[in-house]
């Protein structure tokens, strides 16, 4: 696979390889203006190859002048500390809830540490703080003028509480982080990624209505690149959602403890997916983008939280 993409004009695409793979996680590139602009740069543990992604455009890591977050999980801004080591003049911009979490990432680290266990250094690696001064908070309603692009900053909670899309009106591209689901090249299965603590299958939904009504052409995914038929992407994501959530729902309503319900719904739903590929690594690839056990603890943590189950 190719490591940069060209998607429009001065807009490119560089696939991260994460855990040996490509086609996983992605970084966006928009430059103009004497300006370069870094879209979810990633993790620790991929910031090399993106400097090298940066070099084979003709771009040096000292050329960045923002890098914007959609939210600050580990696989989207996990290397920004890092990278701006080799960015002196970047400033990450991410929505209030989330940037004093870059400054300090304490919490998010302990919050990750949760999920990942003692896989957190081979993910994601070091998680640098950002200073201070080179964090700058957003939030909805938020014009950004860079790169020769307006993006409009829209407040897009659901799968974490500080998350944001970036929309650019013009060109109808809408950059989405996660909030538009997890849907791999080559496939038409978008899958939900549920961590917890913040998911909220209500906002989240609200969310989706929003995304559709701003009329995008094109939605730029962290996982992974463009999707071309935004309407039926975000109705699959929305019915994926509730779907998966009813079989957690179900499986804790029956007894069933945490392992046990990431092995139901890893029976009830993985077949589909096989059924849809030929390509051996398309498993693996979603559980890297988004894993089985991560996906449970979102929806029982939120169902506990409403009061549906114990």
């Amino acid at each position: 696979m190719t490591t940069v993409t060209q998607l429009s004009h001065k807009l490119w695409h560089i696939s991260l390889p994460f855990q040996g793979e490509h086609g996983v996680l992605g970084c966006y590139v928009l430059a103009g203006s004497d300006q370069l602009v870094l879209i979810d740069p990633g993790p620790q543990t991929t910031a090399a190859a993106l400097i090298e992604g940066l070099e084979e455009l003709g771009f040096q890591a000292k050329d960045v002048t923002h890098i914007l977050a959609t939210h600050i999980h580990l696989d989207h801004a996990g290397g920004a500390g890092t990278l701006l080591q080799q960015m002196p003049h970047a400033t990450v911009l991410t929505h209030s809830k989330g940037a004093p979490h870059l400054v300090d990432p304490a919490k998010l680290l302990t919050s990750a540490t949760r999920i990942y266990g003692d896989r957190m250094n081979e993910l994601w690696g070091t998680v640098e703080p950002v200073p201070e001064d080179q964090v700058q908070a957003i939030d909805h309603g938020d014009v950004l003028t860079l790169a020769d692009r307006r993006l409009e900053v829209h407040y897009a909670p659901g799968h974490a509480s500080h998350h944001v899309i970036f929309f650019d009106v013009h060109s109808g591209e809408m950059f989405t982080g996660d909030a538009a689901g997890v849907r791999l090249p080559g496939i038409n299965y978008n899958r939900p990624p549920t961590p917890p603590p913040d998911l909220d299958l209500e906002v989240w939904t609200h969310t989706i209505t929003m995304m559709k009504q701003l009329h995008p052409d094109v939605l730029y995914l962290a996982h992974f690149g463009p999707s071309k038929e935004p309407v039926a992407h975000l109705d699959q994501l929305r019915e994926r959602l509730y779907s998966w959530g009813e079989l957690v729902l179900q499986a804790m309503r029956e007894g069933k403890d945490e392992a046990q319900i990431t092995e139901y719904l890893i029976a009830s739903t993985q077949p589909e997916l096989e059924r849809l590929t030929d390509d051996p690594t398309m498993v693996r690839r979603y559980d890297l983008a988004t894993n089985y056990p991560m996906t449970v603890q979102g929806y029982m943590r939120y169902w506990r939280k409403q009061g549906k189950a114990s």
